[in-house]
């Protein structure tokens, strides 16, 4: 019997391969948006969307009414804002109402996505879901709600009945990347001979983008309620991603390597020009600690429970280039 599956946030990178992924399932998809979101990154497939408000409960419980599971992608990952007001809005006020809606009509399953943003730092080795978060402090209002959002989700499922599994998700790179995000728009400039620089010593948690995408299906079937599982296939520096990225372009690598003290002194003097100038800029301080401050992490748990098992993310680089420069004007 097929599946209805509602995704939220089905206009963005991920969870427009999560609805890729449940079509090509075979689920009857149903896709919530907001009135102003685009759907060019869903347009050749055949689901239902819904669009509404996140303030709106009762739209809300109707989209969610029937559905044997719900995705939950939207976030606002704008680090770099001035004004913090928009992320908690969308991150952990919104949510409230989604997890309300959720319980009211009695979800058989919620699948939130979170970020590995939430994981902890580990003193040697690889962290883990169980290693405790002592850094928030320093991640800045972005790195705050996303730890907020994922209390409440966990709190829910621990006190109130929520049938949730959380997914914590590295930075996504493969195909279909229509915005592009940030860093998809970082590995295009790359393949096309246009980055000057890399920043020594930056370096994340990666994943490709059909794998992660791949993880919200098992987690729907597989996934222990109130647990958390890290989704990213490996810890990548920055260097070897735009070299990935320079050799499938076929253009050179960027060569120039800024130190992090260097990066410091640029994001000093970005907080302090968007704090004169009032508008955002995206080198600060808090973004320039978010390119290094994170350990590598230790994704076995999603292997061992939800039968996960992700490519090498170089691969997905690849592929994400070859889809820009197919697109690219000749």
């Amino acid at each position: 019997m097929s599946r209805t599956t509602l995704v939220m946030g089905g206009s963005g990178f991920l969870g427009s391969h999560v609805i890729r992924q449940l079509v090509a399932r075979g689920d009857a998809v149903r896709v919530w948006l907001r009135p102003s979101s685009s759907t060019a990154a869903i347009d050749d497939l055949d689901v239902e969307i819904v669009r509404g408000e996140l303030s709106d409960g009762p739209a809300l419980r109707a989209a969610m009414t029937g559905v044997d599971a719900v995705h939950y992608c939207i976030v606002d990952t704008r680090a770099w804002l001035r004004d913090p007001g928009p992320l908690f809005a969308t991150n952990v006020d919104a949510l409230r109402g989604v997890i309300d809606a959720a319980l009211a009509v009695v979800v058989p399953r919620f699948v939130f996505c979170s970020t590995v943003g939430t994981i902890g730092i580990a003193d040697r080795g690889l962290a883990d879901e169980s290693t405790p978060h002592t850094w928030r402090h320093l991640g800045g209002p972005y790195i705050e709600t996303r730890i907020q959002a994922e209390d409440l989700v966990l709190e829910a499922a621990r006190d109130r009945g929520l049938p949730a599994v959380v997914l914590n998700v590295g930075t996504t790179y493969g195909p279909r990347d229509l915005g592009p995000t940030p860093h998809g728009g970082l590995v295009r400039a790359a393949s096309r001979g246009r980055m000057a620089a890399y920043v020594k010593g930056a370096a994340m948690e990666v994943v490709g983008i059909e794998d992660a995408a791949r993880a919200f299906l098992l987690a729907e079937d597989k996934g222990r309620v109130g647990d958390r599982y890290i989704i990213s296939e490996s810890y990548l520096s920055i260097r070897d991603l735009f070299s990935v990225a320079a050799d499938e372009g076929g253009v050179e690598p960027p060569r120039v390597g800024l130190p992090i003290p260097v990066m410091k002194v640029l994001g000093s003097v970005g907080t302090a020009w968007s704090r004169i100038s009032r508008k955002d800029t995206v080198v600060t301080l808090t973004s320039v600690r978010l390119m290094h401050i994170q350990s590598a992490l230790d994704h076995g748990k999603a292997i061992r429970e939800l039968g996960w098992e992700p490519s090498p993310t170089e691969e997905s680089i690849r592929a994400g280039v070859r889809w820009f420069n197919d697109r690219r004007p000749s």
